[in-house]
């Protein structure tokens, strides 16, 4: 029997995926479901799964960082997502198995046929590390690409202390004091840099190696390297604070 958990932040997909593997493949046990991945995170080390069926694209916390978070990897890696984009092709490399929303069954059944395959073989968790190698070295560079007239100016991640929301445009901050402005929405830039950012509020991203002090009256904040601060929302404080003190 392998035993299975998913990680998806929306709870139809869930329950649609869940089905469909209860009723059409008496291998897999669902020992069980996420949609919040700091918890899945945990459950992950501590459940040692056989596989893991996981949501790529996630507000909180995409597919990557979940991944370079956990202490427990030896297991089979199955992508759940809604978009065929460039995170999909990096897997595609790695030949990890990848279902496009809405799943289909035959699909669905053809990955499963994998995983047992892998079981038998005893090859779990070597794609997961394939792509893991993949994450570190593509993050060597760790400059932000902001095209402006003209030109391209490159920022290196460690000089942005936060990225601030202006409608379809981004504020960057930078340690120096200086501001960029880029012509691409917030949770764009979001998707470009490492999991050393966070989104402590719908309108900020902030560089969590520059936060010196979190703050929770009068509204959490978060007070920055410069003193400037920076709100935190109610629905990110405990997923910040679990990120803080890990």
């Amino acid at each position: 029997m392998i035993k299975a958990i998913i990680v998806d932040d929306e709870l139809n997909a869930i329950k649609n995926l869940k089905w469909e593997i209860e009723n059409f493949s008496s291998n897999i046990d669902i020992c069980d479901t996420f949609t919040n991945p700091i918890e899945a995170i945990s459950a992950i080390n501590y459940l040692k799964p056989d596989c893991v069926f996981l949501d790529i694209e996630m507000p909180e916390m995409d597919g990557f960082q979940l991944l370079s978070h956990l202490k427990y990897r030896d297991f089979d890696l199955i992508i759940t997502t809604a978009y065929d984009n460039y995170a999909i092709k990096a897997f595609k490399e790695h030949a990890l198995d990848y279902l496009l929303k809405p799943i289909d069954s035959e699909d669905l059944n053809k990955t499963i046929d994998r995983v047992l395959k892998n079981k038998k073989a005893n090859t779990l968790g070597e794609e997961v590390k394939k792509i893991l190698e993949s994450i570190d070295t593509k993050k060597v560079s760790k400059r932000l690409a902001i095209p402006q007239l003209g030109k391209t100016i490159y920022i290196e991640f460690d000089d942005i202390l936060f990225c601030k929301s202006d409608g379809n445009y981004t504020e960057i901050n930078l340690v120096n004091n200086q501001k960029e402005t880029c012509s691409k929405k917030l949770k764009d830039i979001e998707k470009q840099l490492s999991n050393d950012f966070f989104r402590v509020h719908h309108s900020y991203l902030v560089n969590l190696n520059t936060i010196k002090e979190f703050v929770s009256t009068d509204g959490s904040h978060v007070v920055l390297k410069n003193n400037v601060s920076i709100p935190v929302s109610r629905s990110k404080k405990n997923d910040l604070l679990k990120v803080l003190n890990p």
